[in-house]
């Protein structure tokens, strides 16, 4: 397996990417859209990184409404947190389409003597708990607002500011984006097509452009 670029496995000399995969800790698998690859209530001992596709981390309640906390794209990890501390798992982790993901066992985390490879796996994997941490907060902002337009105000402004571009594409279609935003999806569409008609951005899929910053 050729070295997987990942902020898990920054620094890592090849040498050390070898070592680590003849240690047994590395282990790859794929799966089909809406394949679940943790399930809530499940105890995990390695976190995974996406190779190819991307995988939603969904929360579903005892009344089947199903919430996606984040969405999680090529090179990035998930069940980090479950993974290193040993809870369960309080949400699930799916194939949002057809994926490949690498799991780490957190043996490759122990004997974090300075200057190893497992030091170095620790340390990139704080910087990643940290932006993930961030993801999180960013969901809590856009999920804050009463309106259904200012849900998704503030989730394309955050978008925008991200790419650095009024054009851009976000990872969900339309279902998907409701979930995120805990909408309803008919009336997400809705307020998108007023949106456009009063000329505050247009879209084609998950491709939208906004007209005019939102004040």
């Amino acid at each position: 397996m050729r070295p997987v670029a990942s902020p898990l496995f920054q620094g890592l000399s090849a040498e050390e990417w070898a070592a680590l995969e003849q240690s047994g800790c590395l282990r790859a698998k794929s799966y089909p859209r809406h394949a679940v690859i943790f399930h809530a209530g499940e105890q995990v001992h390695a976190l995974g990184v996406v190779l190819r596709g991307t995988v939603h981390i969904e929360n579903l309640d005892l009344w089947g409404s199903k919430s996606i906390l984040s969405s999680i794209s090529a090179g990035q990890a998930f069940a980090e947190t479950y993974a290193l501390c040993g809870d369960v798992m309080m949400v699930d982790a799916v194939a949002a389409e057809e994926c490949e993901v690498l799991f780490v066992n957190i043996s490759a985390f122990s004997g974090g003597a300075p200057g190893t490879v497992h030091e170095k796996l620790l340390r990139n994997l704080l910087t990643v708990s940290m932006r993930k941490n961030l993801s999180l907060s960013q969901r809590i902002f856009c999920t804050t607002p009463k309106t259904v337009r200012g849900r998704l105000l503030t989730y394309f402004s955050a978008q925008a500011a991200r790419s650095g571009s009024l054009q851009f594409e976000i990872p969900f279609n339309r279902q998907q984006l409701a979930d995120y935003l805990n909408l309803d999806r008919s009336a997400l569409s809705k307020e998108l097509c007023k949106m456009r008609d009063e000329g505050l951005l247009t879209f084609e899929k998950n491709r939208f452009a906004l007209n005019e910053l939102p004040e």
